[in-house]
């Protein structure tokens, strides 16, 4: 699980806005507040972005048009997005999946991992931008489901928002950007702005499509996460380097093999071994963060986390947190 990530007590900040006919401008603004990128103009007439962001912490609320056709490559965002057009459509991939098309009944949903390309975002399209960091999702979905978090939460890559649940968290989203630009709007109240954002980040959990679903569908109705899985997931949590088989995780929850494995599916999307090498691999990376470069090695924080193999390790550590390890060592 991802390192505890909290919404601030500010709640959501003063939004910032800008109108630029400038590609450097509008390709630093969107750099500063979402993400790196490399911005083309693709029609030859005039132009004139208009951005309105507001931030408030782990989350940025943005709502963005061009005026004109472009293309920005982004690479891996590391955090959850979603983006909502409010008119025109957004054509986008993300690492090896297939191309797709946002429209305003159907948003584009995208992964902290996997090179991401908007392919045409059209003139005429204006969008909402929501950005939420991985942390604080991957902690929501643990508190709602009032179990531990194992895997990586994994999104489907749409959310039809122009009917139901997804269109009720829509008009939430859309509340919460345009009262950014109030000076006294709800969403700057400390308490209740951080209730407000807490709900945006709890309802796209509770409206998208995830490999979580089944756990939060069964748990919102009162089965909870049965005693076998809460004891084989408190040993890994409690000693995460201890080298387990799943015979011990077995033996721990008290039930055979295959019934801790069918659990373990069911009611938190992954099995015991994949939540036991997250575990590790979260350890390692809050270990990696705090030491200091020169009193520490990869290889001996990678070993006191329970990684044997230290190639296997590297790659594994990469994709989940897009850098090697010693890049997060040097900070």
């Amino acid at each position: 699980m991802a390192e505890r990530t909290r919404i601030g007590d500010a709640g959501v900040v003063p939004a910032i806005k800008m109108i630029t006919s400038d590609v450097d401008e509008a390709r630093t603004m969107l750099g500063e507040h979402f993400y790196s990128n490399a911005l083309e103009v693709l029609s030859p007439d005039p132009w004139t972005a208009a951005f309105d962001i507001a931030s408030a912490g782990p989350i940025t609320l943005g709502d963005l048009r061009f005026g004109a056709d472009v293309r920005i490559e982004f690479g891996e965002l590391g955090a959850y997005h979603v983006d909502v057009p409010f008119s025109g459509e957004l054509a986008w991939r993300q690492g090896r999946g297939d191309p797709m098309v946002a429209t305003t009944g159907r948003a584009a949903v995208f992964q902290p991992v996997g090179d991401t390309t908007l392919e045409r975002w059209q003139g005429d399209c204006r969008l909402l931008a929501v950005k939420i960091d991985r942390g604080l999702l991957e902690n929501e979905l643990a508190r709602l489901l009032d179990a531990p978090v194992g895997a990586p939460v994994r999104l489907g890559p749409e959310l039809v928002t122009s009917r139901g649940a997804g269109a009720t968290w829509l008009r939430l989203a859309r509340m919460l950007a345009a009262d950014a630009g109030e000076e006294h709007g709800l969403g700057r109240h400390p308490v209740l702005g951080r209730q407000l954002l807490e709900s945006l980040v709890g309802g796209l959990l509770l409206v998208a499509p995830h490999n979580y679903r089944y756990a939060l569908d069964n748990h919102r109705s009162g089965l909870a996460a049965p005693g076998a899985v809460r004891r084989a997931a408190e040993a890994m949590r409690a000693d995460p380097a201890r080298p387990f088989t799943i015979a011990d995780l077995a033996q721990i929850a008290d039930v055979s093999t295959r019934s801790l494995q069918d659990s373990f599916q069911r009611y938190l999307g992954t099995s015991p071994m994949t939540y036991l090498r997250e575990l590790r691999l979260s350890l390692v990376h809050h270990q990696l963060r705090e030491a200091e470069p020169g009193h520490y090695t990869v290889t001996e924080i990678a070993h006191r986390g329970g990684f044997v193999h230290l190639g296997r390790f590297a790659a594994l550590y990469h994709r989940r947190y897009g850098e090697s390890p010693s890049q997060t060592l040097r900070g």
